[in-house]
């Protein structure tokens, strides 16, 4: 096997594991992966890979995972590797096809709009505040949901500080049998809190994407009237447009659930440290606890405020993000200059719907 279908190859069972069921959409990023990093560092990676060593590793990881899989995804692998080198080597000259034809296409419809000019910036212009009045409100309600989450978790939290202060007064016995217990009850208090702020957060977040979609449509129907000759370029640039939008989307809720990840990786030490005080002498946990429960006000108000101050602007971050990509459609109309997202967006989309194509022809294991 050559040392770029084996890395290959060992990427795709990183993926799947002892799976028999395979996303196409995580094969579909790891093609992409390995697309962009070899394209952007071809030399160093063709010299990584040529390498003896890495290359005898990589066979006997793959000849392991191999004997630890069922039949069935023994048999989607030796189906799927030679579909994805093919298509990787396919990958550059699609590349390069897609990108001549969006300048083409581009340029051709400069041409047409060039006499509505005026027009089609007053639509872009049109397009770009009534946005921004949509996303306003959304945006507000965003920060509204961090704040009222943030402050929802403080005060439950606040409880448990108060509680950790009265057992102070306990026997040393009592306290060092009701520590563990009052531990797994904050850290459940924790992840509720959490996971109740992601509940709050998501609906947002979905909503978002359903406006752009609908602010791509009306842009759609503003801009017809002067591309009736050229659809397909305003079509091509519009579809570029909106797969950008969504992924900022969808960044936007990934930035959401970090946030809320990292809240809770910075509250569940706490939890941490209170077990390991039990485990003190008599003294020592006293003076453990009396600063633990001094501390613990403090802490949990910092964390929360530092997520409240990371996460609410992200609404307003989003809105910005979104009338950057039309500003950038109207310097691209006005030109006729397309800019690398363009095609590389594209030619990421085919990649994923050609991986999803040939994975639905793969017979399903048998029961």
């Amino acid at each position: 096997m050559a040392p770029k279908a084996a890395f290959l190859v060992l990427a795709l069972l990183a993926v799947s594991g002892a799976r028999a069921d395979v996303s196409p959409d995580e094969v579909a990023t790891v093609i992409w992966k390995y697309f962009t990093e070899l394209g952007s560092n071809a030399k160093d990676t063709a010299d990584q890979l040529q390498q003896t060593e890495i290359s005898k590793q990589i066979n006997t990881l793959l000849k392991s995972n191999l004997q630890s899989i069922s039949a069935y995804a023994e048999d989607l692998q030796e189906r799927l590797v030679p579909f994805a080198t093919e298509l990787q080597a396919r990958l550059a000259q699609d590349s390069q096809r897609l990108k001549e034809q969006i300048q083409r296409e581009l340029q051709e419809l400069q041409a047409k709009l060039a006499p509505y000019a005026d027009e089609v910036h007053q639509q872009i212009g049109t397009n770009i505040r009534q946005l921004q009045a949509k996303m306003s409100p959304y945006a507000e309600e965003l920060r509204s949901q961090v704040d009222r989450g943030a402050g929802e978790l403080q005060r439950a939290l606040e409880s448990y500080a108060a509680e950790l202060r009265e057992r102070l007064q306990d026997s040393t016995e009592s306290i060092q049998a009701s520590l563990s217990p009052y531990a797994d009850r904050l850290q459940q208090q924790i992840d509720g809190g959490v996971e109740s702020l992601k509940e709050r957060l998501s609906p947002v977040a979905d909503e978002l994407k359903v406006q752009v979609e609908q602010s791509v449509a009306e842009l759609r129907r503003g801009l017809s009237p002067y591309a009736q000759e050229v659809q397909d370029g305003l079509n091509r640039q519009l579809e570029s447009l909106t797969l950008q939008m969504e992924r900022a989307a969808e960044e936007l809720r990934a930035r959401l659930a970090t946030s809320s990840e990292e809240l809770r990786a910075q509250l569940s030490p706490l939890t941490r440290e209170l077990r390991e005080a039990a485990s003190r002498d008599a003294e020592s946990l006293r003076q453990r606890l009396a600063s633990l429960a001094q501390q613990l006000d403090q802490r949990v108000g910092q964390t929360l405020e530092t997520f409240r101050q990371q996460a609410a602007p992200f609404g307003e971050d989003f809105g910005k993000q979104l009338v950057q990509r039309l500003e950038e459609m109207r310097g691209k109309l006005d030109s006729g200059a397309a800019g690398v997202e363009d095609h590389l967006e594209l030619l990421e989309k085919e990649v994923r719907e050609k991986v999803a194509a040939f994975l639905s022809t793969v017979p399903p294991p048998q029961s």
